[in-house]
């Protein structure tokens, strides 16, 4: 028994550690949605938390200076790029009045759910994404934020 619970514990925390590492990606999503923030180079923060892991594990953070011109949604969660979540995009939110709330739709249902919201000022961008994964009753979130820092270089376009 306490060989098979080692091997469940061994995949899982590879599993998560795939997916801690997924926040150094950066890709394309199918459905752009995109989100109105100031054209321009923002140095970007990105937290991820993993609850249910240990505490050395539970944390991840990450910097990084990335052009901005309509940014989708969707593709600002480094998270989101992982192959976990393949086929979930963010939507806009049809219950939500304000339009920087965004829902997780996956072509999966029991993949995963969850919600985004984005606060954008004129220089500065914030966001929060929570997640459910489906079947593994696990949760996690990636909070984003960054300031504009000037303009784009030629070749830097996202």
């Amino acid at each position: 028994m306490q060989v098979h619970c080692r091997r469940i514990r061994s995949n899982t925390l590879a599993w998560l550690a795939g997916l801690l590492a997924a926040t150094c990606l950066v890709a394309g999503a199918a459905t752009p949605v995109p989100v109105p923030v100031a054209m321009g180079d923002y140095e970007l923060t990105t937290e991820t938390v993993l609850p249910h892991l240990e505490e050395a594990l539970r944390y991840a953070t990450t910097r990084t200076r990335q052009c901005l011109r309509e940014p989708d949604a969707t593709s600002l969660f480094p998270l989101l790029q992982h192959q976990a979540f393949t086929g979930c995009t963010l939507v806009p939110d049809a219950q939500a009045r304000n339009t920087l709330r965004f829902t997780l739709q996956c072509r999966n249902p029991e993949a995963a759910s969850g919600s985004a919201a984005f606060e954008v000022e004129a220089n500065s961008v914030a966001a929060v994404l929570e997640i459910k994964m489906g079947g593994k009753n696990m949760t996690l979130s990636q909070r984003l934020h960054g300031r504009r820092v000037g303009a784009c270089a030629a070749s830097g376009a996202r």
